[in-house]
C-alpha cells in the first residue's frame, strides 16, 4: 500500500500550521515547526503571492495531510460526500472523522492518527465484537469499539489505557476506562477542533 515515508514535520512547515502528526513531540520543545516555521526548501523564506487556486490547493492538502490520506482516498471521500444530502464540505468532514483510525485516536488510545492506524492494522481493536483491522472503516451511531481480548496483556495497550481517562474525548464518543467506546452520534461540524475552511476544498474539486 502506498504511503508517505518522508519527514512529517516538513508537511506541517509546508502547510504553515501544526498538523499534530507526531503526537506528544508536537507539543514539546522539540517540535520542528516551532523551531523553524518557514516553508521548507531553498526558497522557503521568499515571499510569494498565492493565487486563488493556490489557496484552494493548500487547504485541501492541509486537511488531507491532517487525516493522513492519499490523494485518491481523499477524492473518493469527496465524491461520497457530494452524493449525500446536505452541505458537501460538512459531509466530507463527518466522513473523515468517522474513519476507524480517527475514532481510535479520538478515544485517546493513540498519540497520533498514524499510531492509531498501526494499532488497527495490528488487530488490537474490534468493532461491534467483530474483527476490525481496516483503518478506513466508517463507524456509525451505535457502534462499539473495544480492545481485542488478546491485546489486553500487551504492554503498549496497557500504557495507552492509562492515558484514556485523561484524554479529552469529543462529545459524540462515550469512552470507558477499559478502552471501550460507543459512538453516541455521528460527529458534527462544531465537534472538529481544527481550523478548516471546507468551502475552499469544495471549490477546489468543483473547478
Amino acid at each position: 500500500m502506498a504511503r508517505y515515508t518522508g519527514p512529517v514535520c516538513r508537511l506541517c512547515r509546508r502547510e504553515g500550521t501544526k498538523l499534530y502528526l507526531k503526537g506528544e513531540r508536537c507539543t514539546s520543545g522539540k517540535c520542528a515547526f516551532d523551531r523553524r516555521a518557514q516553508v521548507p526548501g531553498q526558497h522557503g523564506d521568499a515571499r510569494k503571492k498565492i493565487g486563488e487556486y493556490g489557496m484552494h490547493l493548500r487547504e485541501k492538502q492541509k486537511v488531507r495531510r491532517y487525516y493522513g490520506l492519499l490523494e485518491k482516498q481523499f477524492k473518493n471521500y469527496f465524491i461520497m460526500a457530494d452524493k449525500k444530502p446536505g452541505m458537501t464540505g460538512e459531509n466530507l468532514l463527518v466522513i473523515l472523522e468517522s474513519r476507524l483510525d480517527n475514532v481510535v485516536y479520538r478515544m485517546g488510545m493513540a498519540s497520533s492518527r498514524k499510531e492509531a492506524r498501526q494499532l488497527v492494522l495490528h488487530n488490537h481493536f474490534r468493532l461491534n465484537g467483530k474483527k476490525a483491522n481496516i483503518p478506513s472503516i466508517l463507524v456509525k451511531a451505535g457502534d462499539v469499539i473495544s480492545i481485542n481480548e488478546s491485546s489486553t496483556d500487551s504492554a503498549k495497550i496497557k500504557e495507552l489505557l492509562e492515558g484514556v481517562a485523561a484524554a479529552k474525548t469529543p462529545k459524540w464518543l462515550e469512552v470507558a476506562e477499559n478502552g471501550t467506546a460507543k459512538v453516541v452520534t455521528l460527529p458534527a461540524r462544531e465537534d472538529i477542533d481544527f481550523e478548516i475552511n471546507e468551502q475552499l476544498i469544495v471549490e477546489f474539486y468543483s473547478k
